[in-house]
Formats: structure tokens, sequence, C-alpha cells
């Protein structure tokens, strides 16, 4: 008798990842307690991945590169450790924060899995389409992490988006911070991202009047162009 054909069985459907926002200003201890909640469930496979919508109260975190000379005026806000790659940066009001929360184990859209530099180029991309929607150009530079825009007024470069990570055990914390209309004057407590010759922007500061609700919308609709 011939032998029966062997059936594949179907992949398991992979659900999107939940959005949450934060309601008001999300202390940054709670902020780390809650994501390293979420990244223990998530390796467990108790839960599903996350992206994390929030708006802090004025601080500064310290990447693991953060040199103390960096801290301008350390009696300004309370300062954290981070415990994410980079340097000094400052969150407040006005600043939408996305913390990303994906198992890297699998791949996301064109995203292969296990890359952390693919993972970085995505969240490079997710801001420089979600930019786009607000007819600015958001840029990368070699050697400079976050995304850069020219100026409209000056001309000159100036950072308008950080990008800060951590992966344990192949998931991902921390993520993105995008200047929608934080107080600007917050940054010179620092030297953001250890980049002293170009300064910060924000939509507002050139020219788009756009809340965080208008930036949240635009952010979800970028998401899915890069990770699928």
């Amino acid at each position: 008798m011939p032998s029966a054909p062997s059936i594949t069985p179907p992949l398991p459907e992979i659900s999107a990842p939940d959005w949450q926002v934060a309601a008001g200003l999300t202390a940054y201890p709670r902020a780390l307690k809650i994501m390293q909640e979420r990244v223990a469930a998530i390796r467990a496979g108790g839960a599903p991945e996350l992206v994390w919508l929030v708006e802090h109260p004025p601080l500064y975190t310290a990447g693991t590169s953060a040199r103390p000379e960096d801290l301008r005026d350390a009696a300004r806000f309370p300062t954290f450790v981070a415990g994410r790659g980079g340097q000094w940066t400052y969150h407040g009001p006005g600043q939408r924060v996305a913390y990303v929360m994906l198992d890297l184990g699998r791949a996301h859209g064109a995203l292969r899995a296990r890359d952390v530099r693919a993972y970085v180029a995505g969240l490079e991309e997710w801001l420089i389409r979600t930019l786009a929607r607000f007819g600015l150009r958001g840029e990368r530079r070699a050697g400079r992490v976050g995304i850069w825009i020219v100026d409209r007024r000056s001309g000159g470069e100036e950072k308008i988006a950080a990008i800060g990570v951590r992966v344990t055990r192949w998931v991902s914390w921390h993520g993105v911070a995008l200047n929608v209309d934080p107080d600007l004057r917050h940054f010179s407590g620092i030297v953001p991202c250890g980049i002293r010759e170009h300064g910060v922007t924000s939509l507002r500061a050139q020219g788009v009047h756009a809340g965080l609700a208008e930036a949240d919308e635009a952010l979800r609709a970028a998401w899915t162009e890069v990770f699928g």
C-alpha cells in the first residue's frame, strides 16, 4: 500500500503586539518594574509582546555608556540608572516614550530573528516613517545614535528622537523617545547622548502642531510597515 502523505502542521499564528497608553505621568522606577515583569512573562510564554506608550515627569537617565561629566546639572531633576545602552537622556512631559518589548527570537516583518543590529535599524526606520507623516525628513547619521533632522530655521542638524535598548534573553525592552512638544531647555542639564556639537528639537519647534495623541496615531500606523 502506498504510504500516507505527510501532513505538515500549520505554523502557530503569531499575534500582533499589545499597544497600551499609560495615563498621566509614569514614574521612572515604576516603568522599569513593569518592563521587567513583562519581559519575564514574554520569555515564559505567558504574555504577548507589548508596545507601551508613556510620558514621564522631568528626569534624566543614564545608559551603560554615560559619563559623569555629561551630567551638567545633577540637582535639576531626578536621575536614574536605566540599564539600557547609550548615554544620558532626558525624559519629560511632551515627549512620547515608546517602550518596545518584543521576542527577538522570531522574525518581525523583514527583520531577521536574533539580530540586534537589524532590530535597532527597524526602530530607526519606524521613527523615520513616523516623522514623514508630519512632513519631516528624519535621517540616520553614522556614529550618532537617534534620528536627526535639518532644522527649518537654522539649517543645522538637530536630534528629534532618541533610541536606547536592552535585550534580555532575546526579549527587548526600553525603546525610543520622540520629542513632540517637550521643554527643550530641560535638555541643557545633560549632554544628550554624549553629543556636544548638535542640539535637540521637537515637532513643535519644527512648526508641527501635534499632540501626543497624533504622535501615537502616526507611530502605530508606521509600525506595521516595518515590523509587520
